[in-house]
Protein backbone atom coordinates (compact mmCIF):
# COMPACT_ATOMS: atom_id res chain seq x y z
CA UNK A 1 0.00 0.00 0.00
CA UNK A 2 0.96 3.63 -0.40
CA UNK A 3 1.22 5.17 3.07
CA UNK A 4 2.25 8.54 4.47
CA UNK A 5 3.19 9.25 8.07
CA UNK A 6 3.18 12.71 9.58
CA UNK A 7 6.24 12.21 11.75
CA UNK A 8 7.31 8.60 11.48
CA UNK A 9 10.58 8.63 13.44
CA UNK A 10 9.41 8.97 17.05
CA UNK A 11 9.22 6.46 19.89
CA UNK A 12 5.94 4.99 18.70
CA UNK A 13 6.22 5.49 14.95
CA UNK A 14 9.77 4.36 14.19
CA UNK A 15 8.93 0.71 14.86
CA UNK A 16 5.92 0.96 12.53
CA UNK A 17 8.11 2.57 9.87
CA UNK A 18 10.56 -0.33 10.14
CA UNK A 19 7.81 -2.95 10.00
CA UNK A 20 6.18 -1.42 6.91
CA UNK A 21 9.54 -1.11 5.18
CA UNK A 22 10.20 -4.78 5.89
CA UNK A 23 6.76 -5.63 4.50
CA UNK A 24 7.49 -3.72 1.32
CA UNK A 25 4.88 -0.96 1.43
CA UNK A 26 5.49 2.33 -0.36
CA UNK A 27 6.07 4.55 2.65
CA UNK A 28 6.55 8.33 2.81
CA UNK A 29 7.50 10.26 5.93
CA UNK A 30 6.55 13.91 6.13
CA UNK A 31 8.75 15.59 8.74
CA UNK A 32 11.68 17.92 9.30
CA UNK A 33 14.26 15.24 8.59
CA UNK A 34 15.26 14.15 12.11
CA UNK A 35 16.62 10.60 12.49
CA UNK A 36 16.71 10.25 8.70
CA UNK A 37 20.02 8.39 9.00
CA UNK A 38 18.20 5.61 10.90
CA UNK A 39 15.51 5.00 8.29
CA UNK A 40 15.28 1.62 6.56
CA UNK A 41 16.09 1.39 2.87
CA UNK A 42 13.23 2.30 0.58
CA UNK A 43 11.48 4.75 2.90
CA UNK A 44 10.92 8.08 1.16
CA UNK A 45 10.93 11.44 2.91
CA UNK A 46 9.06 14.65 2.26
CA UNK A 47 11.07 17.20 4.20
CA UNK A 48 9.04 20.17 5.39
CA UNK A 49 7.38 21.70 8.41
CA UNK A 50 3.72 20.67 8.30
CA UNK A 51 3.01 23.81 10.31
CA UNK A 52 3.67 25.64 7.05
CA UNK A 53 0.45 24.48 5.43
CA UNK A 54 1.01 26.23 2.12
CA UNK A 55 4.44 24.68 1.60
CA UNK A 56 3.15 21.25 2.64
CA UNK A 57 0.19 21.45 0.25
CA UNK A 58 2.56 22.17 -2.63
CA UNK A 59 4.75 19.19 -1.78
CA UNK A 60 1.70 16.91 -1.59
CA UNK A 61 0.17 18.18 -4.83
CA UNK A 62 -1.03 15.35 -7.04
CA UNK A 63 -0.43 12.68 -4.37
CA UNK A 64 -2.97 10.37 -2.75
CA UNK A 65 -2.59 7.55 -0.24
CA UNK A 66 -4.18 4.36 1.02
CA UNK A 67 -3.45 5.54 4.55
CA UNK A 68 -2.18 8.65 6.33
CA UNK A 69 -0.89 8.25 9.90
CA UNK A 70 -0.82 11.31 12.17
CA UNK A 71 1.64 10.97 15.08
CA UNK A 72 2.27 14.59 16.08
CA UNK A 73 -1.21 16.11 16.37
CA UNK A 74 -1.89 17.34 19.90
CA UNK A 75 -4.58 20.01 19.55
CA UNK A 76 -7.67 20.28 17.31
CA UNK A 77 -6.20 23.13 15.24
CA UNK A 78 -3.54 20.73 13.96
CA UNK A 79 -6.20 18.22 12.96
CA UNK A 80 -8.17 20.93 11.19
CA UNK A 81 -5.04 21.61 9.15
CA UNK A 82 -4.64 17.89 8.43
CA UNK A 83 -8.23 17.70 7.22
CA UNK A 84 -7.64 20.51 4.77
CA UNK A 85 -4.47 18.83 3.52
CA UNK A 86 -5.77 15.26 3.19
CA UNK A 87 -9.49 15.51 2.50
CA UNK A 88 -10.13 13.37 -0.55
CA UNK A 89 -6.49 12.24 -0.65
CA UNK A 90 -6.54 9.21 1.65
CA UNK A 91 -8.67 6.11 2.13
CA UNK A 92 -7.84 6.03 5.83
CA UNK A 93 -6.58 8.56 8.38
CA UNK A 94 -5.15 6.99 11.56
CA UNK A 95 -4.80 9.38 14.47
CA UNK A 96 -2.60 8.64 17.47
CA UNK A 97 -4.53 9.71 20.57
CA UNK A 98 -3.68 8.57 24.12
CA UNK A 99 -4.98 6.07 26.64
CA UNK A 100 -4.31 8.73 29.28
CA UNK A 101 -7.54 10.36 28.09
CA UNK A 102 -9.59 7.61 29.75
CA UNK A 103 -11.55 8.45 32.92
CA UNK A 104 -9.39 9.44 35.90
CA UNK A 105 -9.69 8.28 38.56
CA UNK A 106 -10.86 5.03 36.94
CA UNK A 107 -14.30 3.72 37.80
CA UNK A 108 -12.88 0.20 37.42
CA UNK A 109 -9.41 -1.15 36.80
CA UNK A 110 -10.17 -2.86 33.45
CA UNK A 111 -10.04 -0.40 30.55
CA UNK A 112 -11.95 -0.99 27.31
CA UNK A 113 -12.63 1.37 24.42
CA UNK A 114 -16.04 2.01 25.97
CA UNK A 115 -14.44 3.54 29.08
CA UNK A 116 -15.38 7.26 29.09
CA UNK A 117 -12.79 9.85 28.07
CA UNK A 118 -12.52 12.27 30.98
CA UNK A 119 -9.26 13.39 32.55
CA UNK A 120 -9.59 16.57 34.64
CA UNK A 121 -5.94 16.42 35.72
CA UNK A 122 -4.04 16.61 32.43
CA UNK A 123 -4.51 19.17 29.67
CA UNK A 124 -2.58 16.94 27.25
CA UNK A 125 -5.23 14.23 27.66
CA UNK A 126 -8.13 16.66 27.35
CA UNK A 127 -6.66 17.98 24.10
CA UNK A 128 -6.37 14.44 22.77
CA UNK A 129 -10.03 13.88 23.60
CA UNK A 130 -10.95 17.09 21.77
CA UNK A 131 -8.98 15.93 18.73
CA UNK A 132 -10.86 12.63 18.75
CA UNK A 133 -14.21 14.39 18.96
CA UNK A 134 -13.33 16.66 16.04
CA UNK A 135 -12.29 13.74 13.83
CA UNK A 136 -15.28 11.57 14.70
CA UNK A 137 -17.57 14.48 13.89
CA UNK A 138 -15.95 14.67 10.45
CA UNK A 139 -16.48 10.94 10.02
CA UNK A 140 -20.16 11.09 10.97
CA UNK A 141 -20.98 14.22 9.00
CA UNK A 142 -18.69 13.94 5.98
CA UNK A 143 -17.42 10.37 5.92
CA UNK A 144 -13.81 11.32 6.60
CA UNK A 145 -12.20 7.86 7.03
CA UNK A 146 -10.70 8.18 10.50
CA UNK A 147 -9.36 5.45 12.76
CA UNK A 148 -8.29 6.40 16.29
CA UNK A 149 -5.51 4.58 18.12
CA UNK A 150 -4.80 5.07 21.83
CA UNK A 151 -1.36 3.97 23.00
CA UNK A 152 -0.57 3.75 26.67
CA UNK A 153 3.03 3.83 27.98
CA UNK A 154 4.97 2.84 24.85
CA UNK A 155 8.77 2.84 24.91
CA UNK A 156 11.71 1.99 22.67
CA UNK A 157 15.38 1.08 22.87
CA UNK A 158 16.45 4.65 23.67
CA UNK A 159 14.64 5.35 26.95
CA UNK A 160 13.59 3.32 29.99
CA UNK A 161 9.91 3.62 31.07
CA UNK A 162 9.58 5.36 34.44
CA UNK A 163 7.01 7.00 36.67
CA UNK A 164 9.04 9.89 38.08
CA UNK A 165 11.74 11.67 36.08
CA UNK A 166 12.82 15.17 35.14
CA UNK A 167 12.54 17.16 31.95
CA UNK A 168 15.69 15.54 30.59
CA UNK A 169 14.18 12.07 30.35
CA UNK A 170 14.80 8.79 32.13
CA UNK A 171 18.58 8.40 32.05
CA UNK A 172 19.28 10.36 35.24
CA UNK A 173 17.15 7.90 37.20
CA UNK A 174 19.01 4.98 35.63
CA UNK A 175 22.25 6.69 36.64
CA UNK A 176 21.04 7.15 40.22
CA UNK A 177 20.17 3.46 40.42
CA UNK A 178 23.57 2.50 39.01
CA UNK A 179 25.32 4.72 41.56
CA UNK A 180 23.39 3.25 44.49
CA UNK A 181 21.45 6.43 45.23
CA UNK A 182 17.88 6.33 46.56
CA UNK A 183 15.32 6.63 43.78
CA UNK A 184 11.93 8.30 44.17
CA UNK A 185 9.01 6.00 43.36
CA UNK A 186 5.46 7.35 43.52
CA UNK A 187 3.11 5.88 46.10
CA UNK A 188 4.35 2.61 47.55
CA UNK A 189 5.23 1.18 44.14
CA UNK A 190 2.46 -1.43 44.27
CA UNK A 191 0.00 0.08 41.77
CA UNK A 192 -0.27 -1.80 38.49
CA UNK A 193 0.91 -0.38 35.20
CA UNK A 194 1.22 -1.47 31.58
CA UNK A 195 4.24 -0.78 29.41
CA UNK A 196 4.38 -1.73 25.74
CA UNK A 197 7.49 -2.10 23.62
CA UNK A 198 7.13 -0.16 20.38
CA UNK A 199 7.83 -3.24 18.25
CA UNK A 200 4.75 -4.92 19.76
CA UNK A 201 2.65 -1.79 19.32
CA UNK A 202 3.67 -1.69 15.65
CA UNK A 203 2.12 -5.09 14.97
CA UNK A 204 -1.28 -3.96 16.19
CA UNK A 205 -1.11 -0.66 14.32
CA UNK A 206 -0.10 -2.25 11.01
CA UNK A 207 -2.95 -4.72 11.38
CA UNK A 208 -5.44 -1.84 11.30
CA UNK A 209 -4.04 -0.24 8.14
CA UNK A 210 -6.35 -0.84 5.21
CA UNK A 211 -8.99 -2.60 7.31
CA UNK A 212 -12.40 -1.15 6.42
CA UNK A 213 -13.86 -2.31 9.75
CA UNK A 214 -11.45 0.03 11.54
CA UNK A 215 -12.95 3.15 9.94
CA UNK A 216 -14.91 5.27 12.41
CA UNK A 217 -13.61 3.24 15.35
CA UNK A 218 -11.17 3.71 18.24
CA UNK A 219 -8.73 1.09 19.53
CA UNK A 220 -6.11 0.99 22.21
CA UNK A 221 -2.97 -1.04 21.54
CA UNK A 222 -1.12 -2.21 24.64
CA UNK A 223 0.49 -5.17 26.26
CA UNK A 224 -1.92 -7.15 28.41
CA UNK A 225 0.70 -7.75 31.08
CA UNK A 226 0.28 -5.68 34.23
CA UNK A 227 3.27 -5.11 36.50
CA UNK A 228 3.84 -3.03 39.59
CA UNK A 229 6.11 -0.01 39.58
CA UNK A 230 8.27 -1.86 42.08
CA UNK A 231 8.79 -4.59 39.48
CA UNK A 232 9.63 -2.01 36.81
CA UNK A 233 12.26 -0.28 38.91
CA UNK A 234 13.70 -3.57 40.18
CA UNK A 235 14.09 -4.79 36.58
CA UNK A 236 16.18 -1.68 35.87
CA UNK A 237 18.38 -2.38 38.90
CA UNK A 238 18.72 -6.05 37.94
CA UNK A 239 19.77 -5.06 34.42
CA UNK A 240 22.45 -2.86 35.97
CA UNK A 241 23.49 -5.58 38.41
CA UNK A 242 22.88 -3.43 41.50
CA UNK A 243 20.48 -3.25 44.43
CA UNK A 244 17.45 -1.00 44.11
CA UNK A 245 17.11 1.61 46.85
CA UNK A 246 13.53 2.86 46.57
CA UNK A 247 12.36 6.03 48.29
CA UNK A 248 8.57 6.20 48.35
CA UNK A 249 6.75 9.51 48.11
CA UNK A 250 3.00 9.82 47.73
CA UNK A 251 1.80 10.84 44.28
CA UNK A 252 -0.20 13.71 45.76
CA UNK A 253 2.84 15.05 47.59
CA UNK A 254 4.85 14.95 44.35
CA UNK A 255 1.98 16.64 42.52
CA UNK A 256 1.85 19.39 45.15
CA UNK A 257 5.49 20.27 44.54
CA UNK A 258 5.85 23.08 42.02
CA UNK A 259 9.23 22.11 40.54
CA UNK A 260 7.80 19.55 38.08
CA UNK A 261 4.32 18.95 36.70
CA UNK A 262 3.38 15.62 38.21
CA UNK A 263 -0.32 16.42 38.44
CA UNK A 264 -1.03 15.22 34.92
CA UNK A 265 1.57 12.50 34.59
CA UNK A 266 0.90 10.92 38.00
CA UNK A 267 -2.57 11.85 39.32
CA UNK A 268 -3.94 11.93 35.78
CA UNK A 269 -2.12 8.83 34.61
CA UNK A 270 0.63 6.70 36.17
CA UNK A 271 -0.52 6.58 39.81
CA UNK A 272 -3.69 4.75 38.75
CA UNK A 273 -3.78 0.96 38.45
CA UNK A 274 -4.99 0.01 34.99
CA UNK A 275 -5.43 -3.21 33.04
CA UNK A 276 -6.17 -3.00 29.32
CA UNK A 277 -8.56 -5.30 27.48
CA UNK A 278 -7.46 -5.58 23.83
CA UNK A 279 -10.43 -7.67 22.69
CA UNK A 280 -11.62 -5.04 20.23
CA UNK A 281 -8.23 -4.84 18.53
CA UNK A 282 -7.95 -8.63 18.40
CA UNK A 283 -11.34 -8.88 16.71
CA UNK A 284 -9.73 -7.18 13.70
CA UNK A 285 -6.12 -8.26 14.23
CA UNK A 286 -6.53 -11.78 15.67
CA UNK A 287 -2.83 -12.60 15.66
CA UNK A 288 -1.91 -9.57 17.78
CA UNK A 289 0.07 -10.46 20.86
CA UNK A 290 2.61 -8.40 22.76
CA UNK A 291 5.56 -10.79 22.94
CA UNK A 292 8.11 -8.66 24.82
CA UNK A 293 7.50 -8.83 28.56
CA UNK A 294 8.05 -5.78 30.72
CA UNK A 295 11.12 -7.31 32.34
CA UNK A 296 12.60 -8.45 29.02
CA UNK A 297 11.97 -5.09 27.38
CA UNK A 298 13.49 -3.15 30.28
CA UNK A 299 16.57 -5.39 30.33
CA UNK A 300 17.03 -4.88 26.58
CA UNK A 301 16.57 -1.13 26.85
CA UNK A 302 18.93 -0.64 29.78
CA UNK A 303 21.60 -2.68 28.00
CA UNK A 304 21.19 -0.58 24.85
CA UNK A 305 21.20 2.75 26.69
CA UNK A 306 24.34 1.87 28.64
CA UNK A 307 26.08 0.83 25.41
CA UNK A 308 25.27 4.09 23.61
CA UNK A 309 26.53 7.36 25.14
CA UNK A 310 24.21 9.36 22.87
CA UNK A 311 21.25 8.03 24.89
CA UNK A 312 22.83 8.97 28.24
CA UNK A 313 21.43 12.46 28.64
CA UNK A 314 22.19 13.67 32.13
CA UNK A 315 19.74 15.85 34.03
CA UNK A 316 21.73 17.27 36.94
CA UNK A 317 18.93 19.64 37.91
CA UNK A 318 16.61 16.69 38.51
CA UNK A 319 19.35 14.82 40.37
CA UNK A 320 19.80 17.74 42.77
CA UNK A 321 16.02 18.02 43.16
CA UNK A 322 15.76 14.35 44.15
CA UNK A 323 18.48 14.73 46.78
CA UNK A 324 16.82 17.87 48.13
CA UNK A 325 13.36 16.26 48.36
CA UNK A 326 14.69 13.13 50.05
CA UNK A 327 16.75 15.14 52.54
CA UNK A 328 13.79 17.40 53.38
CA UNK A 329 11.46 14.45 53.93
CA UNK A 330 14.03 12.64 56.07
CA UNK A 331 14.48 15.76 58.22
CA UNK A 332 10.72 16.01 58.61
CA UNK A 333 10.57 12.38 59.77
CA UNK A 334 13.32 13.02 62.33
CA UNK A 335 11.53 16.08 63.68
CA UNK A 336 8.26 14.19 63.90
CA UNK A 337 9.88 11.30 65.79
CA UNK A 338 11.49 13.53 68.42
Amino acid sequence: MKILFIGGTGTISMAITRLLAERGDELYLLNRGSRSDELPAGVKTITCDIGNEEETAKKLEGMSFDCVGEFIGFVPAQLERDYRLFKGKTKQFIYISSASAYLKPPAGYVITEETPLENPYWEYSRNKKACEEYLLKLYKEEGFPVTIVRPSHTYDERSVPLGVHGNGGSYQVVKRIAEGKPVIIHGDGSSLWTITHNSDFAKGYVGLIGNPKAIGEAFHITSEESVSWNEIYKAIADALGVELKPYYVSSQMLADMSDYDFVGSLIGDKSNSVVFDNSKLKSLVPDFKAKISAREGIMMTVKNVMAHPEFQKEDKEFDVWCDRVIEALENTKKSFNK
